[in-house]
């Protein structure tokens, strides 16, 4: 049964109601992800617009209203309005002139299912009038949404054709929203994985990290190595590590941590640092994802021996990551901070030690010794100093 749409609170945003009266109701529709999710019963993060407006009335119309846009896609006919609310992205009805798998030459649309049609799932091909809230959906994508099937819009292979990232797409969607395999998009996904090979990998690395942060997504990644999709932008998986990522999002759950990208990327690759900095190069990850995938393909079980020392000499998420990886107990590190040494160089040299490398190698030692102990509080920190004077 889905929820009504007049129930979402994002329907009564007063934003979108000056929005609204800006471009007249007759001329838009609330379109997409944001009628999926409330139909759902989901959290709604961003409203998407369609109009018969053409991209300069659009702007003249908001500006009159005193809202300010962007013309963020004009040249696929995108305006974002800035509302207080947040962004809506206003785009003009289209269809496809020609597409060659990557990107696509458009021209405006006369009609919302022409607009429609050149969607890619069923389940985001509904649009809503703003003011009455009445869905039109011209291909079946309420049917699909009670089904919980992601179903491609027409023929699968076409669709694919004019986006090979539709591939990437409709498995994150399956494993969100899926619960019904649709075997014409399995089929077409199989047979044109390797049209995955042409698209951009900042694209590619955007829709797996996407899946992967998803609350349960190994069986669709099982199901992609099967049909040989993931091999075409993870070639480094292998059964082993597809069991591994199972492993480990029971783990999460069981321990209460919450689903991590990179962390499941570490599953998904055997522990060698060399690989998993290739993997990171080839998918352009930012220099943070990077450093944090080599960090855990550089773990080792003398990880699993004192955690929270583990976490001092790296961090407390690369840490939990490598235990979690591994099949241990993270619960402890959950919430810790690190302390800091209670001990400066400047008291080393009080006690008569010249300024230089000695006093830095006293401090390491020091520190090293109070890691092993557990962090003791600082009267056995200055214990530990004596012990090293003396020594």
């Amino acid at each position: 049964m889905f929820a009504k749409l007049s129930d979402a609170a994002w329907t009564r945003r007063e934003s979108l109601k000056q929005l609204v009266a800006a471009l007249g109701a007759d001329n838009m529709r609330w379109v997409g992800g944001a009628i999926r999710d409330s139909l759902l019963g989901a959290e709604v993060n961003d409203v998407d617009c369609a109009t018969t407006l053409m991209p300069d009335d659009v702007m003249e119309r908001c500006s009159e209203a005193g809202i300010r846009t962007v013309p963020t896609g004009i040249e696929h006919g995108t305006v974002t309005a800035i509302l207080k609310g947040g962004p809506v992205e206003v785009t003009t009805l289209r269809r496809d002139v020609s597409t060659d798998g990557r990107r696509a030459t458009v021209s405006f649309a006369e009609t919302w299912e022409e607009d429609a049609a050149r969607r890619d799932f069923t389940i985001n091909a509904l649009y809503a009038h703003p003011e009455t809230l009445e869905i039109s959906d011209y291909f079946g994508g309420l049917d699909d949404l009670a089904a919980r099937r992601v179903r491609f819009i027409g023929d699968a292979r076409q669709r694919i054709r004019e986006d090979h990232l539709r591939i990437l797409r409709y498995f994150r969607f399956q494993a969100r929203f899926g619960a019904e395999l649709d075997a014409e998009a399995e089929e077409a996904c199989s047979e044109l994985a390797s049209t995955l090979k042409g698209l951009s990998r900042e694209r590619i690395a955007a829709e797996l990290t996407a899946l992967l942060a998803l609350p349960d997504p190994h069986a669709t990644v099982a199901r992609m190595r099967k049909l040989g999709v993931l091999q075409q932008v993870l070639p480094e998986t292998c059964p082993a590590h597809i069991k591994a990522l199972g492993e480990l999002i029971e783990a999460e759950k069981m321990q209460g941590f919450e689903p991590d990208p990179m962390r499941r990327m570490g599953a998904l690759l055997p522990p060698v640092v060399d690989i998993a900095q290739s993997v990171a190069a080839r998918l352009r990850l930012s220099r943070a994802q990077r450093g944090h995938l080599s960090a855990l393909a550089d773990r080792t079980p003398a990880d699993l021996d004192q955690p929270k020392a583990l976490a001092y000499r790296e961090t407390p998420e690369v840490a939990i990551d490598r235990i979690l990886l591994q099949g241990g107990d993270a619960r402890e590190l959950n919430g810790w901070n690190p302390p800091q040494l209670p001990l400066k160089g400047g008291e080393i040299v009080e006690r008569g030690v010249d300024a230089g490398p000695r006093v830095a190698a006293i401090l390491r030692k020091v520190e090293s010794a109070w890691v092993n102990e557990g962090f003791p509080p600082r009267e056995r920190v200055l214990e530990l100093l004596e012990r090293e004077l003396d020594g």
